[in-house]
This record gives C-alpha cells, sequence and structure tokens, in this order.
C-alpha cells in the first residue's frame, strides 16, 4: 500500500475576479502571489509547504490558517472594514496535546473573501485557568 504525505494543495474558488481575490490575501492576509498563469486564470499562493490553488469553477472551500497576534490582527481588520463571520473565540483547551503542546489553547477567528472562501485563523496560546491565572 502506498504511503500518503502531507497535504499538498488545496483548491479555492477565485470567484469572478481573480485580481480582487488575491488582493484580498495579500492585502488583508499578507500573503503573497507565488505564481500565476494567464492563461488560464489561475493562481497559487503558499502557505508554509501547502499550495493554495484559486481557479474558477470550484466551489468555495475552508482553509484554516495558523497565525500570531490573532486579537490584534481582528481589531486592525475589523477597524479596516473587513467582516468576519466570527471574532475570535475559544475553541479547545489542549490539556491532553492532542493537536500541539499540551496545556495549549486554541483560538479562532473566521472572515470570507471575495469569492466566499472561509478563512480560519488559528492561534495556539497558553492556557489559563477559569480565574485568568497561567
Amino acid at each position: 500500500m502506498p504511503a500518503v504525505g502531507a497535504v499538498r494543495q488545496v483548491a479555492l474558488s477565485a470567484g469572478r475576479d481573480l485580481d480582487v481575490t488575491l488582493a484580498f490575501w495579500r492585502d488583508v492576509l499578507g500573503m503573497r502571489v507565488h505564481a500565476r498563469y494567464d492563461p488560464p486564470g489561475i493562481a497559487f499562493i503558499m502557505a508554509g509547504d501547502v499550495r493554495l490553488f484559486f481557479t474558477d469553477g470550484v466551489p468555495a472551500g475552508i482553509v484554516y490558517l495558523d497565525i500570531t497576534g490573532l486579537e490584534a490582527f481582528h481589531a486592525q481588520a475589523k477597524a479596516a472594514g473587513i467582516p468576519f463571520t466570527a471574532p475570535p473565540a475559544l475553541v479547545h483547551r489542549d490539556t491532553e496535546g492532542q493537536f500541539g503542546p499540551a496545556g495549549e489553547s486554541e483560538w479562532m477567528a473566521f472572515l470570507k473573501d471575495p469569492a466566499g472562501n472561509t478563512i480560519g485563523l488559528v492561534e495556539r496560546l497558553p492556557s489559563e485557568d477559569p480565574k485568568g491565572n497561567p
């Protein structure tokens, strides 16, 4: 049986206007276009070792990206008029270390790009007890 490895590429909708979608990823998320081909009107952005492939004709998708400074990013983006579908919220206390170092908490916020793709921004932080102590 072949060995399946890490995720290599994720296809996301380019929407009706590839330029507008790519501008969002550049200007809001600070990610640069890695390669673009016109025609046929496709582009790639690298998220670590994973290619994000933007093309027309695929449904909008969901991608989760690591971020540092989620609260600050949310405040800045919201002040700039970027709508979020969900503000930063605690989604998991990883006491056992199932998804990363034990004792961290995972926070997420969600927004959409102009093509309708949902972007989950994920930050892992040291957990605090209910009284706010680290």
